[in-house]
C-alpha cells in the first residue's frame, strides 16, 4: 500500500445555526429535485446567502407519511438569517416542487424556528393546521392539491468548516481521491453535509489578501500549484500538481471529525495521494481546532 503523508495539523471549524430538514415526495426523483433546489447557491457564507446541502436518503418505513425522503441541512451565522433561508427556501424551491412534504428533522430541541407557519401563508387564509401524531402539521391548498409542512423546525449549534486537502500529483488522481471521499462519507457518516459542488472544492481561501487587503478572502495561494515558485510560502512540493479541499459542515464537532477521518482514510487509498493536509488560519478564528490524527482515530473503526 502505498505511503501517503498525513500533516500533524488542524482543521480550523466555526459554530454555526443549523437546522435539519426532511423532504419527502412521491419518489426518489422528486425528493432529490426539492431538496438539490432548496440546496443551490449554498457552498460558502463568504458570499453565499446561506450554507446547505443533501445528507443523505431515508427510506419509506422512517418517514412520518411512509414516503421516500431526502435529509437536507441549512447554516447560518445568525438566528434570523437561519430561519429566513429556511423559509425562503423551502417556499420557493420545495412548496413549487411536484408531491413534495415537509418535516422538522431535528426532534428534542428546545430553540425552534416557525418556518412551517410562516410559509403557511401563501395559504391566504384558506390553510389549516392539525395534529399528525403528535405534529403540529400545516396543510396549505396548492393546484395539486395540498402541500403539507410541519409547523416548526429545531435549530442547534452546528459546526462548520471541517476540511482536509488532498494533495496529488496530477488532476486526475486528486479529482478520483475527492470523489471517493464524497463517496465514503455519505455511505459512512450521518448528521454531515459537504455544502461545495459535488462536495468538492477547487479554490480554497485564505483569510483576506496580499494585494486585495480589504476582500474578506481571496485564493489559497500556499496551495496553489501555479503558484510554486512564485511564492516563499508555498505549501506544494514539486511532485504536487493538484489538490482539492473537502469543506464538512455538522450537527457537532463528533460527527465532523469523523467525517474527516473517513476522508482521510478514503483519500489515501488512491494511487497519486501524496499527502493530505488541512486548512486553517493559525487557530486565531474558529473555536473548532480538529486535528487529523485525532480524526483518523475516530474513524478507526470504520471499514471503506
Amino acid at each position: 500500500m502505498q505511503k501517503v503523508i498525513v500533516e500533524d495539523t488542524f482543521a480550523e471549524a466555526f459554530p454555526m445555526y443549523a437546522t435539519r430538514v426532511l423532504i419527502t415526495a412521491l419518489n426518489k426523483k422528486w425528493a432529490l429535485t426539492a431538496a438539490r433546489e432548496a440546496c443551490g447557491f449554498a457552498t460558502s457564507i463568504i458570499m453565499s446567502p446561506a450554507e446547505a446541502g443533501i445528507e443523505g436518503i431515508v427510506s419509506r418505513k422512517a418517514t412520518p407519511d411512509n414516503r421516500i425522503g431526502v435529509l437536507i441541512q441549512i447554516y447560518h451565522r445568525d438566528l434570523a438569517s437561519l430561519k429566513f433561508q429556511a423559509i425562503a427556501r423551502i417556499g420557493q424551491c420545495v412548496l413549487t416542487c411536484p408531491t413534495t412534504s415537509v418535516y422538522n428533522a431535528l426532534l428534542n430541541t428546545k430553540r425552534r424556528i416557525h418556518v412551517g407557519r410562516a410559509v403557511s401563508k401563501f395559504g391566504d387564509g384558506f390553510e389549516y393546521m392539525e395534529d399528525v401524531n403528535g405534529r403540529k402539521i400545516w396543510k396549505i391548498p396548492v393546484m395539486e392539491g395540498e402541500f403539507t409542512i410541519e409547523d416548526s423546525f429545531g435549530v442547534i449549534k452546528g459546526v462548520a468548516g471541517g476540511n482536509i486537502l488532498i494533495l496529488a500529483r496530477n488532476i486526475e488522481s486528486g479529482l478520483k481521491a475527492a470523489e471517493k471521499v464524497i463517496d465514503a462519507i455519505r455511505r459512512n457518516v450521518k448528521y454531515v453535509i459537504t455544502p461545495f459542488p459535488g462536495g468538492i472544492v477547487r479554490s480554497g481561501s485564505k483569510v483576506g489578501g496580499l494585494k486585495y487587503r480589504k476582500l474578506g478572502a481571496t485564493t489559497n495561494h500556499m496551495y496553489c500549484p501555479t503558484l510554486k515558485d512564485r511564492v516563499e510560502d508555498s505549501r506544494l512540493s514539486e511532485d504536487i500538481r493538484c489538490v482539492y479541499e473537502i469543506v464538512i459542515n455538522g450537527l457537532s464537532e463528533k460527527y465532523v471529525k469523523l467525517a474527516m477521518g473517513v476522508a482521510i482514510k478514503a483519500a489515501s487509498s488512491v494511487k497519486g495521494v501524496v499527502k493530505i493536509d488541512a486548512a486553517n488560519f493559525g487557530g486565531r478564528l474558529g473555536k473548532y481546532h480538529i486535528n487529523l490524527y485525532d480524526a483518523l482515530e475516530e474513524a478507526k473503526d470504520i471499514k471503506l
